[in-house]
């Protein structure tokens, strides 16, 4: 299979086999960029920022992603807004698109994945995969811990809590948490009066 015809199946949710020596030639490349933004020190913040610029498909202001980080394309394959900020250990299964939108907060250990496999174990001993989108909306925290799984999208503004699997999509303006994730309540106008139960805003 041609590497064209392979990256169409990539990005179009349908079987490919994923040691297509091409692929991994193309992959390799931001990997090794992956790796070199993986060894700088958190003083080399503009030279991290250029990094990401080449790394990511889109990448916007004010992001940024404490190491280690982990992206299966280096990221080629995700779409970040601005304003974003992620700590240690976000894991990105970017073999298909993952959208991020502004002022998103994600805690650490965070996978989202793209790549998934057929149930046919015939298929998967030749490393069949395909894959299914992310999109994660403005506004979102993801808690510590939790896993974002292909082709779910969670609604703007939402809270996902720490320890989650989220295998179905999230709408916008609620609270979610559990495995597998499950809405526990939505943000009202109250949130906007007081920050923890009983405490009240008093802040700008």
């Amino acid at each position: 299979m041609s590497l064209e015809e392979t990256l169409y199946r990539v990005h179009h949710e349908k079987l490919y086999y994923c040691d297509n020596e091409e692929l991994m030639q193309e992959q390799g490349k931001y990997l090794d960029m992956l790796f070199a933004y993986n060894q700088l020190p958190p003083s080399k913040g503009e030279e991290k920022k250029a990094l990401l610029k080449k790394m990511f498909g889109r990448i916007g202001e004010n992001c940024y992603i404490e190491t280690p980080f982990h992206a299966n394309w280096g990221g080629k394959n995700v779409y970040m807004g601005d304003h974003v900020y992620a700590n240690f250990n976000l894991v990105l299964v970017d073999d298909a698109v993952i959208e991020i939108g502004d002022h998103v907060m994600i805690g650490p250990n965070v996978v989202l994945c793209t790549g998934t496999h057929p149930v046919s174990p015939r298929l998967r001993t030749k490393e069949a995969q395909y894959n299914k989108p992310v999109k994660i909306g403005s506004g979102v925290w993801i808690g510590a811990n939790t896993m974002v799984m292909p082709g779910v999208t969670v609604g703007e503004n939402s809270i996902i809590g720490a320890g989650s699997v989220v295998t179905k999509d999230v709408p916008a303006n609620v609270i979610a948490f559990g495995n597998p994730c499950k809405v526990y309540r939505e943000i009202t106008e109250d949130d906007e009066k007081y920050y923890d139960k009983d405490k009240l805003i008093d802040i700008e």
